[in-house]
């Protein structure tokens, strides 16, 4: 941790399979608990950059075993989800910090309509939290009861004059030094809460390493996700991604909201749980999460074993209407799915998923990209992690039976890692602590891309 006071309470909390956070510090530490929310009070979760609300699926499942129903629970989808390079020009398909705080706003607005509830609760991850502290210091906070940031980069994931020139993540500029002008960072009338790691958030790192600028000062410390006179709770040895959406930060996030711990942390299965999403896509190299219509998709129930399909005939296809909704499709408990996603000009993607616990239409699909080397390849198989990095010594993880190149030591920051094979058709496992997932190769040359995503 960087040296220096802290504001707020910090709650820590060890890994090695706790299932409850660690007790409060002393009372005089602790500064004014938060108002307990309403029954159900609506939550709209906040996606991070690049993201979209898809990667909150266990959080969603979690506060439903915990008592919120299926109607008060949302997840935003931001249209041009990645920043702009500099916030103040212009780049086709990507948004300013302004355009995200506007339709944050315009969502939250939809919700309370929805739901008749006057305030909501915001939880972001990463850039979501941008979103939030601008949408509350432009008007919203009489519409919020309590906001939660994870892993965002509240003083900035650089304060420098030399790198992230002009960047709403940079806090030497205008976006942040404007949140941050005040004596705290606190918003009247609404509960705050930040969730950050200890050392581990690649974003939060005095070396500019992980925005290729290794060995140049960031101006920032491992506490930049931090809110000044908030309660702040430090997730040791969780990554960036993770203090939003590890059972441990769930843990945090509901007591803050619903004022009491929650009663588990587990998340029930349900026997035949209906699944859709949408299809969405990418424009001059960027992803999008506006939807796609006239994309094929096919689901297969495959072999829990080897990824091989159990019919040659899908258990579900769907051509998407201009929404982009690829379902409803009723699922199997401890069944493995292969989802196959064709759309005009991209690769074709064969998806491999573990079983899916409960009902959701957070099951969006994106197509792969080819990378670099890969049309060389007779096939191509990744494996990814969309809610977590893989942590060399702090996870069991292997595709194939081996550690994918670019995945080093130290600060977990790659949630993806490949191989290529050759062409003969075979089974490929993508293990992750005690998640495994079967996966078959298909050729390159026939346009095929393949991706193992795990749920955890």
């Amino acid at each position: 941790m960087s040296g220096g006071r802290h504001d707020g309470l910090k709650r820590r909390t060890l890994l090695g399979g706790a299932l409850a956070l660690a007790p409060f510090a002393a009372a005089a530490q602790q500064p004014p608990r938060p108002p307990v929310a309403p029954a159900r009070t609506p939550i709209v979760f906040v996606h991070g950059n690049g993201d979209s609300g898809a990667l909150w699926i266990n959080n969603l499942w979690r506060f439903e075993a915990n008592g919120w129903t299926r109607d008060q629970l949302f997840a935003i989808d931001f249209s041009y989800p990645t920043a702009r390079r500099e916030d103040a020009k212009v780049e086709p398909f990507r948004s300013s910090a302004a355009e995200q705080a506007k339709e944050l706003a315009d969502h939250v607005a939809r919700v309370r309509q929805a739901t008749g509830r006057d305030r909501v609760a915001l939880v972001g991850s990463s850039r979501g939290g941008n979103a939030i502290r601008s949408f509350l210091a432009n008007g919203g906070a009489t519409a919020v009861s309590h906001a939660v940031l994870c892993g965002t980069p509240n003083k900035g994931i650089v304060n420098s004059d030399s790198l992230l020139v002009g960047s709403e993540f940079n806090g030497a500029y205008a976006f942040l030094k404007g949140l941050n002008a005040g004596p705290d960072d606190l918003v009247p009338g609404v509960a705050m809460m930040a969730i950050r790691s200890d050392t581990n958030d690649k974003y939060a790192q005095p070396d500019g390493r992980f925005i290729g600028a290794p060995g140049k000062s960031t101006g920032v410390g491992y506490d930049a996700a931090e809110l000044r006179g908030a309660r702040n709770v430090t997730l040791d040895g969780l990554d960036h991604r993770e203090v939003a959406f590890h059972k441990l930060a769930f843990a945090a996030m509901y007591e803050f909201i619903a004022g009491i711990p929650p009663a588990t942390l587990f998340i029930a299965q349900e026997p035949l749980p209906v699944l859709n999403g949408k299809v969405t896509g990418i424009a001059d190299g960027t992803y999008t999460n506006l939807p796609v219509g006239d994309a094929e998709v096919e689901v297969y129930e495959v072999d829990a074993k080897t990824g091989e399909r159990r019919s040659s005939t899908p258990a579900h296809r769907k051509v998407t209407g201009p929404d982009g909704a690829w379902g409803p499709f009723v699922a199997r408990a401890e069944t493995y799915y292969e989802f196959v996603l064709r759309m005009a000009a991209q690769p074709i993607t064969h998806t491999y998923r573990s079983p899916f616990l409960r009902s959701s239409d957070l099951v969006h699909l994106r197509p792969a990209v080819f990378g670099k080397g890969d049309e060389t390849a007779g096939a191509v198989v990744a494996m990814s992690r969309p809610r977590g990095y893989f942590g060399v010594g702090r996870d069991k993880f292997s595709l194939d039976g081996k550690t994918p190149p670019g995945i080093t030591d130290g600060v977990p920051g790659v949630s993806t890692g490949k191989l290529a094979f050759d062409t003969a058709p075979r089974t490929v496992l993508a293990v992750l602590n005690t998640e495994t997932i079967p996966a078959r190769t298909w050729p390159v040359k026939d346009n095929h891309l393949v991706i193992a995503e795990f749920l955890n």
